[in-house]
């Protein structure tokens, strides 16, 4: 039962007419604050169609990336209301390394906030945007290579393992 709902999701995310709209909005809406993750869908699309591979990887580093610019301008307009707290140790480092911190936008945990804080400080917009789309790019390619290298059985086996 949960094998037969687990691929009809994988399915159901991998359609080409609503696959890479969905992975748009997945990659988006979880490089926010929000707690979503969205490797999870990019590997759907690219195990279900693997001849759309290099569109997911795409569509999933632009959503993000367009999520993180929103992560920066929250941060840049935000400056004003949290003033005092310029002086921690984390504008500091982020000061003095520019733009190119923004590369560590695809850690998990830190990455969003540190688009925020990138904009609070004010890092050049279009340096820290390359640097951010460089990074997420960088992250769905190792993530996605990694878990469609993954023997099949794996995934069965993690089905049956959780009741299906």
């Amino acid at each position: 039962m949960i094998e037969n709902a687990i691929h009809g999701l994988l399915n159901l995310l991998a359609a080409p007419e609503v696959g890479l709209t969905s992975l748009f909005i997945i990659s988006f809406v979880s490089a926010t604050l929000l707690p979503l993750g969205s490797e999870p869908a990019v590997f759907a699309v690219c195990k279900a169609n693997p001849e759309l591979f290099w569109p997911a990887i795409a569509v999933a580093t632009l959503g993000n990336t367009l999520g993180g610019v929103v992560d920066y301008w929250l941060g840049y307009y935000a400056k004003n209301a949290f003033a005092k707290e310029r002086s921690s140790r984390w504008f500091g480092w982020l000061a003095h390394h520019g733009a190119k911190t923004m590369l560590l936008s695809w850690v998990p945990g830190i990455g969003d906030p540190l688009c925020t804080l990138g904009g609070w400080l004010k890092l050049p917009f279009w340096p820290a945007t390359m640097y951010m789309a460089i990074g997420k790019l960088a992250r769905y390619l190792c993530m996605t290579l990694m878990l469609l290298y993954v023997p099949d059985g794996f995934w069965r086996s993690l089905a049956h393992a959780l009741g299906g």
